[in-house]
């Protein structure tokens, strides 16, 4: 095993996209992918700035990724939604599902009270 100093930068990294993808059993996959600009350093100044850029670019394609993650899952709990009330699943028809509720504790882990 051989032992290095510390790397030096190629002249331009160019770094994977940030890519999300989605799998069900139930629904259609999709997969989300933004390239993200590549960084090269020449000295400290510009290489801190260009980090900066980066970063900056990240951010923004984060975002972005976020509002479309949210538009296609949105999308596919309501296609959820229509099949079981629809009964598609083999289930019968949803009864009194509150979907204020269920909004509300969305992601959360909600316990029956017993009286």
């Amino acid at each position: 095993m051989s032992s290095t100093g510390p790397s030096q930068p190629s002249p331009a990294t160019s770094p994977p996209p940030l890519t999300a993808t989605y799998t069900s059993p139930t629904n259609a996959p999709f997969t989300h992918s933004t390239p993200l600009p590549s960084l090269s350093s020449t000295n400290s100044t510009s290489a801190t700035a260009q980090k900066t850029q980066y970063l900056a670019a990240l951010r923004q394609a984060t975002s972005q990724m976020q509002e479309v993650i949210n538009k296609e899952l949105t999308a596919r709990m309501e296609e959820d939604n229509k099949r079981a009330a629809e009964g598609v699943n083999g289930k019968d028809k949803v009864k009194g599902v509150d979907e204020s509720k269920e909004e509300e504790n969305y992601g959360e882990e909600v316990v029956d009270e017993e009286d």
